[in-house]
């Protein structure tokens, strides 16, 4: 079956496409809500100033939410309080011995901890919006206007309502696309929000092309350049280390079970996108600091904080792999997959149960951790150094290109399943599209 054939099978399929409609009505609708204005707010000031936040943290979180936050729209605040709810609630569950047990309670525990996720992106929504409504009535344009007119309780009231809001609704359409659309709804909107901004920074390019002050021969390096990250961000995100496991045979009643084999797949990037976003905060904070602290010394440190300079490299590439391995720790417990192994009867050949296998298991998981650590490193910092020494209006950073390749192999891979399900063939006529589960 060719490529067409196979997309064409898409819409053969009632239910594949209904939840296919849905989802695209779903992702117009948070593009109209990005468009719709927060009462109060100069749009025309803040754009002028959102012109110098380029490297900062206001920066990487307006490119995440689709430019909603530089036009001060009702979804400013984006989907981040909800990733910053959820990472929470995870690393909560390692102190929290009540959330522990939810975790372990299968899927009403699982409900459990997305009512109290749900519930700490409100509060996170509220903190987030009292801090920007206060910050933006202290803003001003580099032309000298106020970000806000006329500033007040009443204007910081309707600021925070709005946000928190806009904040609640897009939570509750990433949740629907989850369960009525095709994909993982969060991910979607935070994927249509990057892509959102492709098509200016294309059109950006073709004028510097036709201005002469970007070559040909620049855009087709960086066209092959970037196919080949593409490439590489494909196979590493599907990239596992299968450690095999054989179960053992044992009677139960008059019946023999067990005796199977199988395999546990150990992902090369176990931690997925966050490392990169929590680095890219830490290190972009001094740099929107010094924005609003005029003092020479926090100037000189962000100066040399800049994207594309040494120091700035070493802190970045440092921060991601503490961030890869500590949240590989959280989201993946060797003892525990070992002790399980244990009561089920498995166990690794060559290995014993207990604490044998559990160290083998870290061990392994340690060295993938650190491949997988390398591997983010380049992507991230690769577009900097494009930025800096090619002159050019470089729009998929590392994070975002992360972002946007996962969550289409993610959607890709769901949308094959049901094809298969249904005995149609996928998009590949060899294998099947392995997303960042595995």
């Amino acid at each position: 079956m060719s490529g067409a054939e196979s997309f064409g099978s898409l819409f053969k399929i009632p239910e594949l496409k209904r939840r296919i409609l849905f989802t695209l009505g779903v992702l117009v609708v948070y593009r109209i809500g990005a468009h719709i204005p927060t009462p109060g707010i100069d749009g025309a000031a803040l754009a002028e100033l959102f012109e110098q936040t380029k490297g900062t943290i206001m920066g990487m979180f307006d490119m995440f939410s689709g430019g909603a936050l530089s036009r001060a729209t009702i979804f400013a605040l984006g989907i981040m309080p909800y990733i910053s709810a959820s990472i929470i609630l995870q690393l909560m569950t390692i102190v929290s011995p009540h959330l522990a047990q939810l975790k372990k309670e299968g899927e009403q525990g699982q409900k459990k901890i997305t009512q109290y996720t749900r519930y700490g992106t409100i509060v996170i929504s509220l903190v987030q919006g009292t801090g920007m409504s206060v910050a933006l009535e202290a803003m001003k344009s580099p032309s000298g206007a106020a970000i806000v007119p006329e500033p007040g309780w009443s204007f910081r009231l309707m600021a925070v309502l709005t946000l928190t809001a806009g904040t609640a609704f897009i939570m509750w359409l990433g949740e629907q696309i989850t369960e009525r659309g095709i994909g993982n709804g969060i991910s979607l909107i935070i994927f249509a929000g990057i892509v959102a901004g492709a098509p200016a920074a294309i059109f950006l390019s073709m004028d510097l092309m036709g201005t002469g002050d970007l070559s040909i021969l620049v855009v087709l390096f960086l066209s092959v350049l970037m196919a080949g990250v593409v490439w590489a961000i494909v196979f590493t995100e599907g990239g596992q280390r299968r450690i095999p496991i054989q179960y053992a045979k044992r009677m139960v009643g008059r019946k023999m079970y067990g005796g199977q084999s199988t395999h546990l797949p150990l992902k090369v990037n176990t931690s997925g996108v966050i490392p990169p976003i929590f680095a890219s905060s830490i290190i972009m904070l001094p740099a929107t600091m010094a924005q609003f602290i005029d003092v020479p010394i926090m100037q000189q440190f962000a100066g040399l904080m800049q994207p594309g300079t040494l120091l700035y490299s070493l802190f970045f590439i440092s921060a991601i792999f503490f961030f890869c391995y500590f949240y590989t720790a959280v989201i993946f417990n060797p003892t525990e997959v070992a002790d399980n192994m244990k009561k089920n009867g498995g166990f690794i050949p060559g290995i014993r149960p207990g604490n044998k296998t559990s160290d083998y298991i870290d061990q392994i998981l340690s060295r993938l951790t650190f491949y997988g650590a390398i591997y983010l490193s380049f992507v991230c910092i690769l577009p900097d150094y494009l930025i800096k020494y090619f002159n050019i209006p470089f729009y998929f950073g590392g994070t975002s290109l992360l972002i946007v390749v996962g969550v289409s192999l993610d959607t890709m891979q769901q949308i094959e399943s049901h094809l298969v399900q249904r005995n149609y063939d996928g998009f590949l006529k060899k294998g099947r599209i392995r997303g960042r589960r595995g």
